[in-house]
């Protein structure tokens, strides 16, 4: 027997690593997991350049949990090691990988916690969990008989290795679970733990048995359907060759699906299709990323992206390592070339993520632009489903923007779909060159605004539809990008404003009598609430119109979305009650001598346009409807 004392230079590295990031103290398996993977991998590298006479037999890994001993174990049959080299990895190496771990992070519980993955912790994280931690090895064949070693631990500084019996080539790692930590004997919590962290090793992980239904061959029923019987085997946790892990060429799209439905085996929606990542040069980079139907969605649908490390889990907050747009979508990224041991701050400056960030950005665009270009009709088809994140990805990052410009739709009250350019070429018979700028229509609820789009279609007007939650910040980043476009919903003001024409209305009423009558209408209504606005508009326009001033509203609006703190989300509604000096009951009004019949049509005609707007509620809706019964009488 050797006995030691770990060269203990943090003082109580121990209780640290016990207590270190308690709500993290599940990372204990992935790390002892790794490392027998590790372990195997090695073993079938050196098998391979002819340095092992083993017969390297079933390298699958196992996790062993004795609820009545309470211990956990994971066992492998890879490279083992000699008493010698536990001294130089446990003792020496894997000891100052976790005490560098926990000087760099001891008083900073903060930066801890923004760890993207805890992997340089390794082995000791085993005393998260453990009162006693045992490892019993034996390594491959040198040329002469290898004896097995065990060391043993209590979490103190003190260590024991002996000699013993063992026959397997391999390590098992026992941990002898403490009492704070007694969730880690039940199977459930463990069977959780390897779906999460180990689903996609490259070497079968075994943990306990399941039953499944088994084809009985040869044998039919009575009705000539195929029998099945209930058999118990071995569960494999893991699939050792995820589809991010083969070249694409050999996939189909099924294969794609079926890898979805195994990310995600709770989502019953497809995914539209999806883009393959596969570089080696200047990163390492694999992954398939699926693009699901967002809509009007944006929260929900974040932390989809899972991040994988040589196929290990890491995490699937990936914030900082791709662009926040892109967290909309779903799947897997795996690079080696992610730094794990470091706060996502630190993550913003690194140069190799950076350039992740960037390819993976390019191949998005690229899949896009190269949809939009060889499938049209199918990428209309999917633009409903797309457009926010597209809308996203271009208010948030130039790059996307410029590529993103060229593919971006437009789609109008008749469902057809239009780029910018095209656009333009299709509204330009109805606006004259004269006009400063060239207006893009647009409702964002067709049933609220129905009125306005009528009188918009009735004058030949096209109208968009922008019924997104980000389009007013998009619409204003496209004035800014554009300056001779501009924007305006159907109802910020009348259809002869919006779309300015030289040959404007005559009116019946002189420039003195719509002072008047504007004087006459404002000792009625509530002057706080309207700008009353008197317009020469066409017979045919209604009496009174409410309109939504395009600026103010649209400001509003953004600030209410960002929080509703501001000073404009703050602000009341802005409203305009344009006045058709031309129209014959306004004619009427302004001709009444009676002034309490006058007061009476104008507060009909403004509740009426309030009804227009979905904007009367409340007792004055109720006084509205008892008017119109005394009016019909």
């Amino acid at each position: 027997m050797q006995k030691g004392n770990i060269n203990v230079q943090t003082e109580d590295i121990f209780p640290i690593i016990k207590k270190f990031l308690y709500t993290d103290n599940e990372i204990f398996l992935r790390e002892l997991v790794s490392n027998a993977v590790d372990a195997t991998q090695k073993l079938k590298t050196l098998s391979s350049l002819g340095k092992v006479k083993d017969e390297l037999g079933d390298l699958k890994i196992e996790v062993i949990l004795d609820k009545k001993k309470k211990t956990l174990t994971i066992k492998d049959k890879g490279i083992g090691m000699t008493v010698d080299e536990v001294d130089k990895y446990i003792n020496q190496i894997a000891f100052s990988s976790a005490e560098d771990f926990v000087k760099k992070f001891k008083g900073k519980e903060a930066d801890a916690k923004e760890l993207i993955g805890h992997f340089g912790l390794g082995f000791y994280s085993s005393f998260m969990v453990s009162d006693k931690v045992e490892i019993l090895t034996k390594t491959y064949k040198k040329g002469g008989k290898t004896k097995a070693v065990k060391w043993e631990c209590d979490g103190s500084s003190e260590y024991t290795i002996t000699e013993i019996d063992k026959t397997d080539r391999g390590t098992e790692v026992v941990l002898h679970i403490s009492k704070e930590s007694k969730e880690f004997l039940e199977e459930n919590r463990i069977l959780e733990l390897l779906k999460k962290y180990c689903k996609f090793l490259p070497v079968e992980i075994a943990f306990g048995t399941e039953k499944i239904s088994e084809k009985i061959e040869g044998e039919k029923d009575k009705d000539g359907n195929d029998k099945y019987r209930e058999v118990e085997k071995v569960r494999i946790i893991n699939n050792v060759n995820p589809a991010w892990k083969i070249k694409p060429t050999e996939l189909k799209d099924e294969d794609y699906k079926n890898f979805y439905r195994e990310l995600y085996p709770y989502t019953f929606e497809e995914p539209m299709f999806q883009i393959h990542l596969n570089v080696d040069y200047p990163f390492n980079l694999t992954g398939i990323l699926y693009f699901p139907k967002i809509k009007k969605n944006i929260e929900v649908q974040k932390n989809k992206i899972q991040l994988y490390c040589n196929q290990v889990f890491v995490t699937d907050s990936v914030e900082g390592i791709v662009p926040d747009f892109l967290t909309l979508l779903h799947g897997v990224i795996d690079s080696p070339d992610i730094p794990l041991n470091v706060s996502r701050s630190a993550l913003q400056s690194d140069s190799n993520v950076k350039k992740i960030s960037n390819h993976i950005m390019k191949k998005v665009a690229d899949k896009l632009e190269n949809m939009f270009k060889n499938k049209r009709e199918d990428f209309e088809a999917k633009w409903d489903d797309i457009r926010i994140f597209i809308q996203y990805g271009m208010i948030s990052e130039s790059k996307f923007y410029d590529r993103a410009i060229k593919f971006f739709l437009f789609k109008n009250l008749d469902g057809k779909y239009f780029t910018i350019e095209e656009y333009e070429k299709h509204i330009k018979d109805n606006q004259t060159d004269k006009d400063k700028k060239i207006v893009h229509l647009y409702t964002n609820n067709i049933d609220d605004q129905h009125n306005y789009i009528e009188t918009a279609k009735e004058k030949n007007y096209d109208v968009l539809i922008m019924d997104g939650p980000i389009d007013n910040h998009f619409i204003n980043m496209l004035e800014q990008k554009f300056t001779k476009y501009s924007f305006a919903r159907v109802d910020a003001d009348v259809i002869d404003k919006l779309i300015k024409k030289e040959d404007a209305q005559p009116s019946k009423l002189s420039d003195d009598e719509q002072k008047s009558l504007k004087e006459i209408i404002e000792k009625v209504i509530d002057k706080k609430k309207f700008n009353v606005v008197v317009e020469s508009l066409s017979e045919t326009e209604q009496p009174m119109i409410i309109t939504k001033p395009e600026f103010m509203r649209r400001m509003k609006e953004m600030s209410e979305i960002s929080g509703g703190m501001g000073y404009m989300g703050m602000m009341p509604d802005n409203l305009n009650l344009v006045v058709n000096a031309n129209h014959s009951i306004i004619y009427d009004i302004f001709k009444e001598e009676d002034e309490k019949k006058q007061t009476n049509l104008i507060e009909q005609l403004v509740d009426l346009a309030l009804l227009s707007q979905n904007l009367l509620k409340g007792e004055k809706l109720t006084n509205f409807i008892k008017r119109s019964v005394n009016i019909i009488k």
